[in-house]
C-alpha cells in the first residue's frame, strides 16, 4: 500500500477506537454519513490508518464488514496486547517482535497466577473465553463500582508482586463496567509508542482518538488527541487537566459531536483532512 510505503514520511496518520469512537452508535445517520466521508477522505489522502481497540481479531474484522469501516493498515488489539500488519490481501499477520516483548516484561508469572488469584472476588465475572488472550485477562463488573473495583484489584496485584497492571472502562452497549489484566508494559498507549519507534514514526504524527478509559494513556501520551463527545466528563476532565499540566498546546480537541462524527470533527482541526 502507498499509505505503508510513505508511513515514515507520514505527517499525519489516525489511530483511532472502534466501540464508542470510529463505529456509528445505533440508529445516528449522522454518524453512517460521517463514516463514509472520514473513509472517502482518508483514502484520497492517503492518509495511515490504525485500529486501536479491546477487540480481539476476529471481531475486529467483523465489524469492518458490519459497519464497513475502512480497512485499516495495521491492528493493536486485545487492548494493547498484541499487533497486526495487513499484507495489502485483506490477510493479517501477528507482529511477533511486540509478543516477545510483553513476554520479557512478564518473566515467568503466567496471567494463570492472576486468574487463581481473583476467584475470591465475588463482583467480578470472567468474561467469555474469546474475549480473553495470550497477554490479557477480561472481566466484567457492576458498571457502578468499576472504579472501586479496580484500585481493589490492582492492591491484590502489587501485594502478589505480579508484573500486571488493571485498567478499566464502561462497555458502552451495555451495563456492564470492564476490567482487563494486562502487563504492566502493556496499555493501547504502550502498543502503539512501541510501534511509532519500530516504524520511525515521530509520535506527533498520530492523531488518537479514544472515548473511554482504557483510551486515557494513548489520549495522554503527546500523540494529537481527539475526544468524542459522548465520552465520560471525568474522562474528558483528566485528559484536558494532563494536557494542561504537560504544558502541550493545541495537542488536544474535544470534539462537539459523539463517535464517528467527533472523529471527523478532529481529523479537519488537526488538518489530518
Amino acid at each position: 500500500m502507498d499509505a505503508l510505503r510513505n508511513l515514515v514520511h507520514s505527517k499525519n496518520i489516525l489511530a483511532t477506537d472502534l466501540d464508542g469512537t470510529l463505529i456509528p452508535m445505533e440508529g445516528c445517520a449522522r454518524n453512517a454519513a460521517d463514516l463514509l466521508k472520514l473513509s472517502e477522505e482518508l483514502a484520497t489522502a492517503q492518509i495511515p490508518l490504525i485500529f486501536v481497540t479491546g477487540r480481539h481479531l476476529r471481531s475486529i474484522v467483523k465489524a469492518i464488514d458490519q459497519f464497513q469501516l475502512p480497512v485499516p493498515d495495521w491492528v493493536v488489539a486485545d487492548v494493547g496486547t498484541s499487533v497486526y500488519e495487513s499484507d495489502g490481501s485483506g490477510a493479517w499477520k501477528l507482529v511477533d517482535g511486540y509478543s516477545d516483548y510483553l513476554q520479557a516484561s512478564v518473566g515467568d508469572t503466567p496471567l494463570e497466577v492472576v486468574r487463581f488469584a481473583f476467584e475470591r472476588f465475588d463482583d467480578l465475572t470472567l468474561q467469555a473465553p474469546e474475549k480473553q488472550a495470550r497477554f490479557k485477562l477480561s472481566y466484567y463488573c457492576p458498571r457502578d463500582q468499576v472504579d472501586q473495583v479496580a484500585r481493589k484489584l490492582q492492591a491484590a496485584l502489587d501485594n502478589l508482586g505480579a508484573p500486571y497492571a488493571v485498567t478499566s472502562s464502561l462497555d458502552p452497549f451495555t451495563t456492564h463496567g470492564l476490567i482487563d489484566v494486562l502487563p504492566r508494559a502493556a496499555s493501547k498507549a504502550a502498543a502503539l509508542q512501541w510501534w511509532a519507534e519500530k516504524q520511525f514514526v515521530e509520535l506527533q504524527s498520530i492523531v488518537y482518538a479514544g472515548d473511554s478509559g482504557n483510551d486515557f494513556a494513548a489520549l495522554v501520551s503527546g500523540f494529537r488527541s481527539i475526544v468524542v463527545a459522548n465520552a465520560e466528563p471525568e474522562l474528558i476532565k483528566a485528559v484536558e487537566l494532563a494536557h494542561a499540566s504537560a504544558g502541550w498546546e493545541n495537542r488536544l480537541y474535544v470534539a462537539s459531536e459523539q463517535a464517528t462524527s467527533g472523529v471527523l470533527q478532529g481529523c479537519r482541526w488537526f488538518e489530518v483532512l
